[in-house]
């Protein structure tokens, strides 16, 4: 297989893509339903879940367009494993994603658990909570780490950029997941996540090793689905936890 070196130059050229392909859906979302971005701000995961898909796809033939394939893209390579290690990067993975959401909602909201923090997990339809719960937490590493990581920090050359740039637009993606055109919402959301993708890049950089990266982000997305699950199949769970923030 030959490796076209100028194609696989050009996929950096993709990290604004998830940013630009959410801000889309949800402006389109607000024009068919004739309603304001808020009132459907719950149904991001349903949405990031067919865009993971979409992704995941464009990464398979971008890779295969520049001679290469999806698991040479993200580094993966089949070896034996320190168990305790891989738990341990993992656990911090988890830490350092959970951390940044307390900052960022003490930053901007002055409490480490805002009110706005429950946009997230608010109730779906139950049939598509129940779906999502298997679809979103398998499907968004393959599709995030395989964008940010695979084309951006793997394959930028300057080691400060090869961090920088492609952990702000992993950061950046999650102020449109979902969109609202609320400034301090926003930069909430970009703080959250600005330290976990900062680690990640620099982790994948240095090691070129995508699996306790690919582990964490599935089990802290997972959370996430199941608590998008409760609020939406058992009746009363959302408004108990508004009541308590």
């Amino acid at each position: 297989m030959v490796i076209d070196m100028e194609k696989k130059s050009k996929l950096p050229l993709l990290l604004p893509l998830r940013s630009i392909i959410f801000l889309l859906i949800f402006l389109a979302g607000s024009a068919i339903t004739g309603k304001d971005l808020p009132d459907i701000a719950n149904w991001w995961s349903i949405a990031a879940s067919a865009v993971n898909i979409l992704v995941i796809l464009l990464l398979i033939f971008a890779a295969k367009g520049s001679g290469s394939s999806y698991r040479e893209l993200i580094c993966y390579k089949k070896e034996k494993r320190n168990i305790k290690k891989l738990i341990l990067e993992v656990f911090v993975i988890m830490s350092v994603g959970m951390s940044g959401m307390y900052l960022a909602g003490f930053i901007c909201y002055g409490a480490m658990f805002p009110a706005k923090s429950l946009e997230i997990v608010a109730p779906v339809p139950a049939a598509l909570a129940v779906i999502n719960l298997l679809v979103l937490p398998l499907t968004v590493p393959f599709a995030e780490d395989g964008l940010y990581l695979g084309c951006g920090a793997g394959q930028i050359k300057n080691k400060y950029a090869a961090i920088a740039v492609p952990a702000f637009f992993y950061a950046l993606q999650h102020c449109f997941i979902p969109t609202m055109f609320d400034a301090k919402y926003m930069l909430y959301r970009f703080i959250s996540f600005l330290p976990l993708t900062v680690l990640l890049c620099w982790y994948f950089r240095k090691k070129k090793d995508p699996v306790p990266i690919m582990i964490g982000h599935a089990l802290l997305d997972l959370a996430t689905a199941a608590m998008i699950f409760g609020t939406s199949v058992i009746p009363g769970f959302f408004d108990k936890m508004e009541g308590m923030l």
